[in-house]
């Protein structure tokens, strides 16, 4: 059992956080938002730090899962000078390769270790300790924090050097924008047609067409309920970062770059924080006009 340092308890992060308590592990947490700490301590067994350099100065493992670059950022300049030599800081955030990159070295000079670990999952992932993790970094340093990062994932796979894991995610966001695109045209034109979705869905998701959106999330597209999963405010900002990307490496995303905007329309509509699969809103949407 080692003592981690977990902070950033977003809707991935306290639970993540709650798995390691679960295996056994010392848990310190930190959150901007104090009183979600306190929460988190009187469900979980571990301690609540004040700052994160007091959560992270004997940490062993010290994770990070926040919003964007200029929290990591932020964060990081506090917490890698007061860690201790051979500790390790993980990035669960999604952020920019860049910034992998940057903390890698700069970890490196201190005699830190540093993974980037982006997840994929969702919100059920990360509360049934079920997340798929992409990882960049040293295989020595990875090979030392697999298994502690095991204790909410199903998967941990160390994609290649520092920034890496940061890529692999960006794959993955490319990916779904086109899946839930497509699952949403392909409801819409259904419905338009006068099918009965749930047939059509029994049909089709046993062949070429099943994905993990189809089965997770064509009823409640159906019905139109997106309170629930992975914000279009997440994701229009894990696709700025693929885009921005692809504009260094000359990647070409047309499907990627029109479904951001879709997003946008989304955003505009008041749906920020629904869920991504919420593409298929402005679809009846456009109807109503």
């Amino acid at each position: 059992m080692v003592h981690c340092a977990f902070l950033g308890l977003g809707v991935m992060g306290y639970p993540m956080a709650g798995h390691l308590a679960g295996k056994g592990h010392q848990v310190t947490v930190w959150n901007r938002t104090a009183d979600k700490a306190r929460k988190w301590a009187k469900f979980h067994t571990g301690k609540v730090a004040v700052t994160p350099e007091d959560a992270a100065a004997e940490a062993d493992f010290v994770f990070l899962c926040l919003g964007d670059d200029p929290d990591v950022r932020a964060v990081a300049e506090r917490i890698v000078p007061v860690m201790k030599r051979g500790s390790v800081l993980v990035d669960h955030t999604t952020a920019s390769a860049e910034l992998a990159r940057a903390l890698h070295q700069e970890c490196k000079a201190r005699d830190i270790g540093f993974v980037d670990a982006p997840v994929s999952g969702g919100q059920a992932g990360a509360e049934k300790g079920q997340l798929a993790i992409m990882c960049g970094g040293d295989p020595d340093v990875f090979a030392y924090a697999e298994p502690v990062m095991a204790s909410y994932a199903k998967a941990v796979t160390l994609i290649g050097a520092a920034g890496s894991g940061q890529l692999a995610k960006m794959v993955n966001q490319i990916c779904i924008a086109g899946v839930v695109q497509g699952l949403s045209e392909g409801l819409h034109f259904a419905e338009q047609a006068g099918l009965d979705a749930e047939k059509v869905i029994g049909a089709i998701s046993k062949g070429a067409a099943q994905s993990w959106q189809m089965e997770n999330r064509w009823q409640t597209m159906v019905a139109g309920e997106f309170e629930h999963g992975f914000a279009a405010d997440w994701m229009r900002k894990d696709l700025r970062i693929a885009l921005d990307e692809a504009r260094n490496n000359g990647a070409r995303l047309p499907v990627a770059a029109l479904v951001d905007q879709f997003y946008a329309e989304i955003q505009a509509m008041g749906g920020g924080r629904w869920d991504t699969s919420s593409l298929i809103a402005r679809l009846k949407n456009a109807d109503k006009r």
